[in-house]
């Protein structure tokens, strides 16, 4: 899949660009005096390992399925997401931990220096942003969305000491603060993206139902086989980069039961062959004559009338 090596591509150049911005924005905030670049540089240490996680995330995703894991390994993906947006929360508490440290001790002017290292910081950034994000986009990955929106975390943050440490400089020593006030209200920023971006991934583990849009186009081309009456129930359901599904299909009742078993089988090879990344179909075949007999329910989905297609 060339969508996935482009995920893992640009993963892995985020793990290596992030290890040198780490090294070079704390190194420069201590010879700089800038508190909110050395909250950054921890920061980028900590996307280091966010976009590990996502990195081998993506890798476990795609292992088949076996016998302990008979649906495949997809959620790792999904679990990738959630320990990188409760990363982004993390950091969002550290930096203000520090930055409230910092507004309690002594401040000497941050270096004039220490604006071009975050002006590079920012432009390198919001490019790896752009790029995941598109990448992620057209893989589906919500690990790799959350990351990417980890790396926009840290734009933001150097923004923000950007911003502080120019008022320091303007106006010296009594405005020292600034890039620690600045610091803090990135919190903000970052603390927000980091529980919009934890909630989607959860959603995927708990097996939440997939977009109307995306139901209705299956429903379409399910009831575009000829001998599909109807579609009765469509269930969807996430798991990674793949979908999986349950579909109920009913077809005349008087037919035999090999001409509904090929139906069945043209429907599932219908939706696999759809390019929805559709991993696997689980049909079910019901009667449209079924009706309720005496004394008992209506056949269906809970009757005895039901055949299932694999």
């Amino acid at each position: 899949m060339n969508e996935l090596k482009s995920g893992l591509k640009v993963s892995g150049g985020a793990i290596a660009v992030n290890v040198v911005l780490a090294i070079i924005k704390i190194t420069t905030g201590l010879i700089g005096n800038s508190y909110a670049l050395i909250a950054d540089g921890i920061e980028s240490t900590m996307d280091v390992f966010s976009s590990l996680v996502v990195w081998g995330g993506l890798q476990i995703s795609q292992k088949p399925p076996d016998e302990d894991h008979p649906y495949g390994h997809g959620k790792a993906e999904s679990m990738a997401g959630i320990v990188v947006a409760l990363s982004l929360i993390s950091a969002a508490v550290i930096i203000a931990v520090q930055s409230i440290r910092g507004l309690s001790a002594p401040h000497q002017t941050p270096a004039w220096y220490t604006l071009v290292i975050l002006a590079l910081v920012i432009l390198v950034k919001e490019t790896l942003f752009h790029k995941m994000t598109q990448v992620g986009q057209d893989l589906g990955s919500s690990s790799l969305k959350t990351d990417a929106w980890h790396q926009h975390s840290d734009a933001l943050t150097s923004g923000a000491a950007f911003i502080g440490i120019s008022i320091a400089l303007i106006g010296g020593e009594r405005f020292a603060s600034a890039d620690d006030w600045a610091a803090l209200l990135a919190c903000g920023l970052i603390l927000y993206n980091g529980i919009h971006l934890l909630l989607p991934a959860v959603d995927e583990i708990m097996d939440r139902a997939a977009p109307e849009e995306f139901e209705e186009q299956v429903r379409r081309i399910a009831a575009g086989v000829g001998g599909v009456v109807s579609i009765e129930k469509c269930r969807i359901r996430k798991s990674g980069l793949v979908y999986l599904l349950d579909i109920h299909v009913t077809v005349p009742g008087g037919i035999s039961v090999r001409e509904g078993h090929q139906i069945g089988h043209q429907v599932k090879d219908r939706l696999l062959s759809a390019g929805l990344n559709i991993l696997d179909v689980d049909v079910h075949l019901e009667p449209d004559d079924l009706r309720a007999e005496p004394g008992g329910q209506a056949g269906g989905s809970e009757g005895g009338g039901e055949a299932s297609t694999k």
